[in-house]
């Protein structure tokens, strides 16, 4: 797939393909506007992808959006096996490097990561879009506690 990238971009300025492995922390490559990924993360133990989805709100610019089309588990074993008969695999052909996290579970490690407007926006059976945006800007307010220290929160705007 990297080499029909490179291929295909080759000529174009605006795209620049880099090889890594996701395993391993994401390099310094700047912030962006819009991060996609697809068919990829569901690759990682669920740790990394905790990880990596905070690394990814780092790389964004506020106002900046996250989409990750993916595999993602199934709500039973029965769904499972239904997936698998769609796309025409059994249990003895599918991808044993596969390893699948809820729907619900990565909803919350975006949310946990920072991202606003976590949601699913489609799916079917074992295949998802699941996006969220980097808040435009943080603010701070101010506010006392009962001892009348100064606490500081962050909120959304």
């Amino acid at each position: 797939m990297l080499e029909k990238a490179r291929n295909r971009f080759a000529d174009d300025p605006h795209f620049t393909i880099i090889a890594h492995d996701m395993v391993h922390p994401l390099p310094d490559l700047g912030t962006f506007d819009a991060i996609v990924s697809s068919f990829a993360i569901h690759h990682l133990e669920d740790v990394r992808k905790r990880t990596l989805y905070a690394e990814l709100y780092a790389l964004l610019n506020p106002g900046g959006i996250f989409c990750n089309l993916e595999h993602v588990a199934s709500v039973s074993a029965e769904r499972h096996d239904r997936f698998l008969k769609a796309i025409n695999y059994t249990r003895a052909t599918e991808d044993t490097e596969n390893k699948l996290a809820s729907i619900e579970s990565q909803l919350v490690w975006l949310r946990e990561a920072g991202f606003m407007e976590v949601d699913c926006h489609w799916k079917w059976l074992e295949l998802a879009l699941i996006a969220g945006v980097k808040p435009k800007q943080v603010r701070s307010i101010r506010s006392r506690s009962t001892k009348g220290e100064k606490s500081k929160y962050n909120v959304e705007s």
